[in-house]
């Protein structure tokens, strides 16, 4: 069952009373975002859990980080100036589950463009440190210039 499931039926239960499984694949997802080329299978191995259970919860497994829809978080970077750099740095925040507001980018001077994108932060799977990491190793992002949080139980 995906978490995207219409009229699917969530539950908020203490991290501490649920089954050891739920904890090692939200940590898989984890270390599987921050290094896409790596094995499920080693990396379900290391975690002591079966790829099959891996694939059946990690659509269910996700961080609380709280209903306030108002969560929102801005971006600034410098990106280099060629096809699809764009396209992949908005393809970055959609895997976290950001929701794109806004996007703005300045006319390319130098081969650089300067973008500003403003999400609705409120569902997204990584905490705002760790996405901007992430996000320096998409390519063409030449610097992260800042990151701001506004609302929500993040900011």
């Amino acid at each position: 069952m995906s978490a995207q499931t219409p009229n699917t039926e969530w539950l908020i239960v203490r991290k501490d009373v649920l089954p050891d499984i739920f904890s090692a694949v939200w940590q898989m997802k984890q270390e599987l975002l921050e290094n896409p080329a790596a094995s499920v299978s080693e990396t379900a191995r290391r975690h002591g859990i079966s790829r099959s259970a891996y694939y059946k919860y990690r659509d269910a497994v996700r961080p609380y980080v709280g209903r306030d829809a108002t969560a929102k978080m801005t971006v600034r970077v410098v990106l280099q100036d060629s096809p699809g750099v764009l396209s992949g740095l908005l393809s970055a925040f959609a895997k976290v589950g950001a929701n794109v507001q806004t996007v703005e980018q300045q006319a390319p001077e130098n081969g650089l463009a300067a973008v500003t994108i403003s999400v609705q932060a409120d569902r997204m799977s990584l905490p705002p440190d760790v996405f901007a990491e992430q996000l320096s190793h998409v390519p063409g992002v030449q610097r992260i210039v800042d990151i701001k949080q506004e609302g929500g139980n993040n900011g």
